[in-house]
């Protein structure tokens, strides 16, 4: 079986995550790595076996490795275009990490640099290639809560934890320099985390007919704006033109979960974990039908996404198979955190 060659620029946490995923499957292989961190390109080359010579500390290098298929992008948000634009530059297939940048017109950009070319293009939102999602597609396009009516959807974890001093426990103070609380960084909620509401709202709204990518209304916005600059707790109404409703919510500071309700004129679905899945999760139907249906997976998440993708780019696809992010819906997902933003 021929091996799609991945390469990861940036080497952080989650690129830590996304490498484990290689071990469970056939047909794509971790082949280089790129760093500015020397510990972290040691530790990833021991870990996951890479080469000497694939192992770079300057990401133009890798970019300029010929033998490879795909670059992944997991640095901080604000470098998202400029190494996705240098990656099409040396026409290779892209997965950036979410966002996929930091505003509209950076993406706007990015869609029109890809034009002519043959270039797959992805924005990393691991959780649409999870079963779990290709279950909640199937029940909703049978119509098991009948006709899709509106969804809540949140994702928020309390960032800055508690310490205890003298018994009496204390909120940590955000820390400008760190990427989540630094506006040039690309730091806030909504850039965030709240990007997986937003991304799964637009999922649901397409699948109903008369779905628009340019006209969703942004409304009731509620933001807290933090010491640093950045919104540290985001909610807001998503109203898409064929009268489908989304209320999405995000936080840095309130542990708001992972957790999705989908209303139909017959039920309603609800997902405890709608990100990051464990290996056994479970659909709640309630309504006039009322199930609880487990779906049994992989541990890693990643491993669905890099199996999916290097089959469309051994397919010779441009775009990812559904439910995988395609362009269009990025560049609406942007659009919406736009306007929520501002």
């Amino acid at each position: 079986m021929k091996q799609v060659k991945w390469g990861i620029i940036g080497l952080g946490n989650i690129a830590l995550k996304f490498a484990e995923g290689f071990q469970y499957i056939k047909n794509a292989k971790l082949f280089a790595i790129s760093s500015r961190s020397e510990n972290k390109l040691q530790t990833f080359k021991n870990k996951f076996q890479i080469g000497d010579d694939c192992c770079f500390t300057n990401y133009n290098s890798l970019l300029e490795c010929k033998d490879l298929d795909i670059i992944y992008i997991a640095l901080p948000h604000s470098l998202h275009h400029e190494w996705v634009i240098k990656t099409i530059e040396k026409g290779k297939n892209i997965l950036v990490e979410k966002p996929a940048t930091v505003d509209f017109s950076q993406m706007e950009n990015i869609k029109n640099n890809l034009k002519g070319k043959n270039i797959l293009f992805s924005e990393a939102f691991m959780y649409r290639y999870h079963p779990q999602i290709e279950k909640v597609v199937d029940l909703l396009k049978n119509k098991v809560i009948g006709n899709l009516v509106s969804m809540e959807s949140f994702f928020g974890f309390d960032a800055l934890g508690r310490k205890k001093i003298f018994g009496i426990k204390l909120k940590k103070k955000p820390n400008r320099n760190y990427r989540l609380y630094n506006k040039e960084l690309g730091g806030g909620a909504i850039l965030d985390v709240g990007c997986y509401p937003v991304s799964f709202s637009i999922l649901i709204a397409s699948l109903i007919s008369n779905f628009d990518f340019n006209k969703t209304k942004v409304l009731n916005k509620k933001k807290e704006i933090g010491p640093t600059g950045v919104d540290m707790n985001s909610f807001a109404e998503l109203n898409f033109e064929n009268n489908f409703k989304s209320t999405v919510g995000a936080s840095l500071t309130q542990n708001l979960g992972k957790k999705t309700k989908i209303i139909g004129t017959k039920g309603e679905l609800v997902l405890e974990n709608t990100w990051t899945p464990s290996d056994i999760s479970s659909i709640q139907i309630n309504g006039e039908n009322k199930e609880i249906i487990k779906i049994r997976s992989h541990n890693n998440i990643y491993t669905y996404e890099i199996d999916i993708l290097s089959k469309c780019i051994l397919e010779n696809k441009k775009e990812p198979n559904f439910p995988g992010m395609t362009i269009n819906e990025t560049l609406e997902n942007m659009r919406i955190l736009d306007k929520w933003l501002n």
